[in-house]
């Protein structure tokens, strides 16, 4: 088969693949948005559960279960809980709404997780850099 790019771009992607964890209807709505994007905009991507060489060579990979991705670089959580598999990813990022209390609420319990197991945990408050 012809590769999708060469290998110079192929070590780009291994070091900066991205792993985004969601419930289903949250991963549908990613997938559509991602495909409406210009073509200049396009973002490579798939499914977890797509074909495996279409994993393996695609920079970010939509799953609901993490643990089900084969690299393990960045791990981007929009689920409510604690994603299974966290540890194996190199960086986790999370995603908290300023408006909606219920997700921060959730936000809080999942910070107090990961403190409580000895992770470094640096905090990118937007809301506050806003203002």
């Amino acid at each position: 088969s012809t590769p999708l790019y060469s290998s110079a771009a192929s070590d780009v992607y291994k070091r900066q693949r991205l792993v985004i964890a969601a419930p289903a209807d949250a991963l549908q709505a990613l997938d559509r948005m991602l495909w409406l994007l210009a073509p200049q905009d396009f973002v490579a991507h798939c499914h977890a559960d797509s074909d495996e060489e279409l994993v393996q060579v695609s920079p970010v990979l939509l799953a609901q279960d993490a643990r089900l991705a084969p690299h393990h670089e960045v791990l981007l959580n929009l689920n409510a809980e604690v994603p299974e598999g966290f540890g194996r990813f190199d960086r986790l990022v999370e995603v908290v709404s300023a408006q909606d209390e219920a997700d921060r609420a959730q936000a809080r319990a999942r910070w107090r997780h990961y403190a409580s197991r000895g992770y470094a945990i640096t905090r990118h408050d937007l809301v506050l850099k806003a203002g």
